[in-house]
């Protein structure tokens, strides 16, 4: 049913994230409670990268070109805290996914050129050249690795929130949401698991759910806010991070988990180099720096792996 109250919180995450839209600075999709959060100082910036020093190992697994360059152009699709968000000037990006990026750099004596991109467009765009990697929590599945490699360094996945007032307790089944509406993102692993089981309810004889997707994640939790969506699925670390932020919403539960990658075009070479930085990251007490700062400890990866099988 429709909120009729909307609190003092979630006027200020709908106004963060307009503000943050209207700076124009690549991929307007920050999250509301990130923009919120940023806004009032609630984004952590504890410095654990600059720290990290160049292991000469991995570089030397670099292609000799790229040594010689120096540099790497690399997209991140800013979404929602903890995995990326702006801070409260509009235009810093911070996040999980850019203090590891940032690191592997550190590790293999690079210097990343980073251009905010869609969601959407990264995948693309790794194939055509444009980037030579990509971030933006990207889950690992069977789909994904047939088109891109991977260089794993957390483990995330899927998983639901809902309203207060809300009669879902936990989703173990997609047929407990026929007959609901479901906010979630345009072009992420939970639109495609949502499309590819909708005949369940049907199968059943019961009325299939409502998929509605959005490419701002301030537009996700407003739907929710609103009443016009029942649930939201998303990252299971984007939406334990959300709630907090927000009045009136609740995690409800995991639903999968997933290994969640730096992104490259198929073949690339830069896989075993990346793989031995994040190594190197575990072994030097940085990687758990970055999970502490970012409250992630239950993401923690025993090692990296190119590409490896999607969870089932």
């Amino acid at each position: 049913m429709p909120r009729t109250r909307h609190t003092a919180a979630f006027t200020l995450i709908t106004v963060a994230a307009l503000a943050l839209t209207a700076c124009g600075s690549g991929d307007p999709a920050a999250a509301p409670a990130g923009a919120a959060a940023a806004a009032e100082g609630k984004v952590p910036t504890t410095d654990v990268v600059s720290s990290v020093r160049k292991d000469e190992a991995a570089a030397k697994l670099l292609p000799a070109d790229v040594r010689a360059a120096g540099t790497l152009t690399i997209a991140a699709s800013v979404g929602n805290p903890p995995g990326s968000t702006y801070l409260a000037d509009g235009k810093t990006v911070a996040g999980t996914d850019i203090d590891f990026a940032d690191a592997v750099a550190r590790k293999l004596g690079l210097r990343l050129t980073r251009e905010v991109a869609s969601f959407e467009a990264i995948l693309p765009a790794l194939d055509s050249g444009k980037y030579d990697v990509g971030t933006g929590n990207f889950g690992v599945t069977e789909e994904r690795r047939r088109t891109i490699d991977f260089v794993t360094y957390i483990n995330d996945g899927q998983g639901f929130a809902v309203r207060d007032d809300s009669r879902l307790k936990k989703v173990t089944d997609l047929t407990q949401l026929c007959g609901l509406t479901v906010g979630t993102g345009a072009g992420t692993t939970f639109e495609v698991t949502l499309e590819e089981n909708r005949h369940l309810c049907t199968d059943k004889g019961r009325e299939p759910y409502d998929v509605k997707t959005y490419n701002d994640q301030g537009a996700t939790w407003a739907s929710l806010q609103q009443g016009r969506s029942d649930v939201v699925m998303s990252t299971i670390n984007g939406l334990r991070y959300a709630v907090e932020q927000q009045e009136g919403v609740r995690f409800l539960n995991e639903f999968k988990r997933l290994d969640v990658g730096f992104a490259f075009k198929k073949g690339t070479p830069l896989a075993p180099a990346f793989q031995a930085a994040v190594n190197g990251l575990k072994a030097d007490g940085t990687y758990d720096r970055i999970l502490k700062k970012w409250g992630i400890g239950a993401s923690a990866i025993t090692t990296s792996r190119i590409s490896p099988p999607e969870i089932k």
